[in-house]
């Protein structure tokens, strides 16, 4: 078993090499790995328990969706706060009605289980979308947008799910009292998660160690307490620890930059494990019982629902009909849907498993068909920006202790004033510090005589305060 182990984790992180010159989401490439070593193909693990899967699953997605709250800053939330939450939300919310209707309409399902099919798989992936946003020169407003609404739509998915299950099972005694606690899930969930990050905090200044590594392990135990405190009083745990994490993620304390790579490192495992435990849940022999309700829920998904939610939810907002046409087809969907795919077999609610078959397959069509055009649309609608220079080298200031200075990564843009500029002649300010600078992938040590050229990526040691006054101070433009 460990032997098996070690071999799909060395596999994932091969197909994520893959996936990433391919344009492939991620998703396809892990998923993949479990169906070829699942029952149906080389029959190397059998496992075919859904209600184990829906617990590892909930576990998962605590430290996945923590992260990618964790990673909005707080600059980029402003810029398209309203909109990407509109989306994440109503847009959310829309889709769903719309879907809901269209399969009560065409399929004749039942209307609970109809409204219960559209809500799984109303959300967008933000592991995927994150990664094509990345590798495609999408203009940052476009691109910001969609990682935002990517990264908080999943906790109102997964509460629409959780209300039609409910519904389903009549475990709700009234409609006033159903509403009153997606409520109370929504905004409890979202105080709670205040409250756990404000307690996180706290907690960090206080700990005082000189172990990093003691550091990583009370960020474990401050993320499963936001989860299980909203749980315990009935508020939706992954809105607390999406909200949490975002606080989190634009606060300063003790060892911040080391929990960082860490939770990315958790982050990753938690993503691997859940794709490839999902891959290992299908039955590729069963999709072909329910391929033309997944290709009708996909084609009504990208070409009705979604189009209609954006356009909708995007009227108050400045977006052109090309901006709005690009965030129409960036509606990929991931992992979350999956997982909440599960929800109904592990309720009973799908005993014959045409509802997680059918999810899969909608899914893995929405990663292959949305996935891999959504670069090349940009490209097609001219909404892209020049590709920017990332560095191969990583420096940072590791600090157990609470302070306002910080390692900054600058880039330097092009005709600006400091160019062909030696650093000696540089006034940036007796606090401000160039500590190396990366050249063509290089690592050169700044010296006096050295000048500055386009492109170059600087580490500016600065307080934090100050950065956007250094950044702003070094890509001035020359008049």
């Amino acid at each position: 078993m460990v032997l098996f182990v070690s071999f799909l984790i060395v596999l994932a992180m091969l197909s994520n090499k893959i996936s990433s010159k391919v344009g492939l989401p991620l998703l396809i490439g892990f998923i993949g790995i479990g169906i070829i070593v699942g029952s149906d193909v080389l029959n190397l693990f059998y496992f075919d328990n859904a209600s184990l899967t829906k617990r590892i699953a909930d576990v998962l997605l605590i430290f996945i969706i923590f992260d990618g709250g964790f990673r909005v800053s707080k600059e980029a939330f402003r810029s398209v706060a309203g909109p990407s939450l509109t989306l994440a939300t109503f847009g959310v919310a829309l889709t769903a009605a719309v879907m809901g209707i269209l399969i009560h309409w065409i399929l004749k399902f039942d209307l609970i289980y109809s409204f219960l099919l559209a809500s799984i798989i109303s959300s967008t992936d933000a592991a995927a979308l994150f990664m094509i946003t990345k590798a495609s020169p999408i203009k940052n407003r476009l691109a910001t947008t969609l990682n935002v609404e990517s990264a908080a739509n999943d906790p109102m998915a997964i509460l629409l799910t959780i209300t039609f299950i409910q519904a389903a099972t009549k475990a709700f005694d009234s409609p006033v009292k159903a509403v009153l606690l997606l409520l109370w899930q929504f905004f409890g969930g979202i105080g709670i998660g205040f409250l756990s990050y404000k307690l996180s905090v706290l907690l960090f200044n206080r700990l005082n160690s000189d172990n990093r590594g003691n550091y990583n392990v009370l960020l474990l135990g401050c993320i499963l307490f936001g989860y299980g405190a909203a749980e315990q009083f009935n508020a939706n745990g992954i809105i607390s620890v999406f909200f949490m994490g975002y606080w989190m993620g634009n606060h300063n304390y003790p060892a911040k930059r080391s929990v960082s790579s860490f939770l990315e490192s958790v982050a990753t495992i938690s993503n691997i494990t859940l794709f490839i435990m999902l891959g290992l849940l299908s039955f590729p022999h069963r999709f072909a019982l329910i391929w033309k309700e997944a290709f009708l829920i996909v084609g009504l998904l990208m070409f009705v629902a979604r189009p209609i939610a954006v356009y909708i939810s995007t009227i108050p907002f400045k977006y052109s009909f090309k901006e709005k046409l690009f965030v129409m087809w960036g509606g990929v969907k991931g992992a979350v849907p999956i997982v909440l795919a599960t929800y109904p077999m592990a309720s009973g609610l799908d005993a014959d498993g045409f509802i997680f078959d059918t999810i899969f397959f909608a899914v893995f069509l929405s990663c292959l068909i949305q996935g891999t055009t959504l670069g090349p649309l940009s490209k097609l609608l001219r909404l892209t920006d020049r590709i920017k220079p990332a560095s191969t080298h990583i420096v940072e200031l590791h600090s157990t202790r609470n302070c306002d200075v910080d390692m900054f990564e600058v880039l330097v843009e092009e005709n600006t004033v400091f160019q062909d500029m030696p650093l000696s002649k540089m006034d940036l300010g007796k606090e401000i510090l160039i500590s190396s600078i990366v050249r063509d992938g290089k690592i050169i040590m700044p010296k006096g005589d050295t000048s500055i050229e386009a492109n170059d990526i600087l580490y500016v040691l600065a307080k934090s305060s100050q950065i956007e006054l250094v950044n702003e101070k070094i890509n001035r433009k020359k008049t």
